[in-house]
């Protein structure tokens, strides 16, 4: 292994509770059997802590329990006390933590991977049923009171049966959306890094398509399911927004980043796109009124882990990957990215 490649941690038992700071309110079950097995500073009040924030919290901490709203870079972490040991990372995403840097310093990167499968699933099917049903457009008819009964062809949207549901990203969120939306009658094509076994492509009844570009291309919905990387950022761009099909919906709970957000605005306003559903936003909290304007687009304020079983027992994982490493061992979500 080359000297600049960063050895696994080894954890080591600790002789003390460890120092928890917990970076947002997490659900009261979680928060009191935290401050029952270590030395843990709470977020009560939920708000966002800013970047020196976390930067006094990481000089002071053996671990940090952080969530997608916080970033940690490299800059940060090399500012971090020597006692920080581990990042126990509430959800299963981790773009936002620097993952090399946190090797780098021998920090051990845990994360809570598969408990908001089935919870972001249900919620890409709202979007997935809703966009093309045009329900956003329904319910503001209603509360404006300009509904004036039912005619033969108001608010006709589009039947999902038959039409092809493209998921990019077929890892275990969009398995489960295509468990999901077979039952609904679409034809489920996906492309991935790496093409499924036949044996999970026939229990899906799904096909694979060999570039992202004739995935796109041939979907009625398009919907996201992957990281935010260096080769993901901007992936659902002009140009490709300009092969989807014309009156095509494209569904986000993935990453904002992922999508050219002008070039998606552009093919909503002109009608090359029919609709959106989009959970995630590249500058989150905040969300362009433009998309906020239009009839058929879903935003939702990213929801999509958003249940209290889901809460829970990520709460719970985070508990036991800490306690897993204070007693010594490796914890069984260990991040093994940036190792090598």
């Amino acid at each position: 292994m080359p000297d600049s490649a960063p050895a696994p941690t080894v954890p080591r038992r600790l002789d003390h509770a460890p120092r928890v700071v917990v970076t947002r309110h997490l659900m009261p079950t979680v928060e009191s059997r935290l401050g029952e097995l270590f030395d843990a500073q709470c977020n009560s009040a939920d708000k966002a802590m800013s970047r020196e924030e976390l930067i006094a919290a990481m000089r002071d901490c053996d671990v940090l329990v952080p969530t997608v709203t916080d970033r940690i870079d490299a800059d940060m972490l090399a500012q971090a006390g020597d006692r920080l040991g581990l990042i126990a990372n509430f959800g299963a995403g981790t773009d936002h933590i620097d993952l090399k840097a946190a090797a780098a310093r021998r920090i051990m990167v845990t994360n809570t991977p598969g408990v908001f499968t089935e919870d972001t699933a249900d919620l890409t099917m709202a979007g997935i049923i809703g966009v093309p049903r045009r329900v956003r457009e329904g319910v503001e008819l209603i509360r404006s009171g300009q509904w004036t009964g039912w005619t033969p062809t108001a608010l006709l949207g589009r039947k999902l049966a038959g039409k092809v549901l493209g998921i990019v990203g077929m890892g275990r969120i969009g398995q489960a959306v295509a468990h999901r939306a077979r039952a609904f009658g679409l034809e489920i094509a996906y492309h991935n890094r790496k093409r499924l076994p036949e044996a999970v492509e026939r229990m899906f009844g799904a096909r694979y398509v060999g570039t992202l570009d004739g995935l796109v291309s041939e979907a009625d919905i398009l919907t996201l399911h992957c990281p935010a990387s260096d080769s993901t950022r901007g992936m659902i761009d002009a140009r490709r927004i300009g092969l989807m099909r014309e009156g095509a919906s494209l569904i986000n709970t993935a990453r904002g980043d992922l999508v050219d957000q002008e070039a998606l605005i552009a093919a909503l306003e002109s009608g090359h796109l029919a609709g959106a559903g989009l959970d995630v936003y590249p500058d989150e909290p905040n969300v362009d009124a433009r998309l906020i304007r239009h009839p058929n687009v879903m935003t939702l304020p990213h929801i999509g882990s958003a249940t209290r079983e889901g809460r829970e027992e990520s709460g719970h994982r985070v508990i036991a990957n800490i306690r897993m490493w204070a007693d010594g061992h490796r914890p069984p979500d260990q991040v093994l990215t940036g190792l090598a």
